[in-house]
């Protein structure tokens, strides 16, 4: 057997209630910024950050450059045959990192 849930709304107390949230609405005043006036807030801090975060990446290309050279010294002096292969991975990826930086720095034009 199903059950039904049924909801019986008193119509006094909805009035009620209705009528208290159009007293608060007023009474609170509504604070709206102009849309061009955020974006342009977003955008200066985007840009605020932006220099922190070209700095880091280069941080961690670095740490991934030192990574990449005890991994590469160690394959080599074990002689294995593909220390080309991740000396060659290890050396475009901290390539890309910085490319990566430049670019978004003059696509932003900072």
């Amino acid at each position: 057997m199903k059950r039904v849930i049924q909801f019986t709304i008193n119509k006094g107390k909805a009035l009620g209630v209705a009528i208290l949230f159009y007293a608060l609405s007023l009474m609170v005043p509504a604070k709206a910024q102009d849309g061009n006036a955020g974006i342009n807030e977003a955008t200066m801090r985007v840009r605020s950050y932006f220099t922190t975060g070209t700095s880091l990446m280069y941080a961690i290309g670095a740490i991934l450059g030192l990574v990449g050279a005890v991994k590469v010294y160690q394959k080599w002096n074990s002689g294995d045959p593909d220390t080309g292969k991740v000396a060659a991975a290890w050396f475009g990826s901290c390539v890309f990192l910085v490319i990566v930086a430049t670019v978004l720095r003059s696509f932003f034009g900072l």
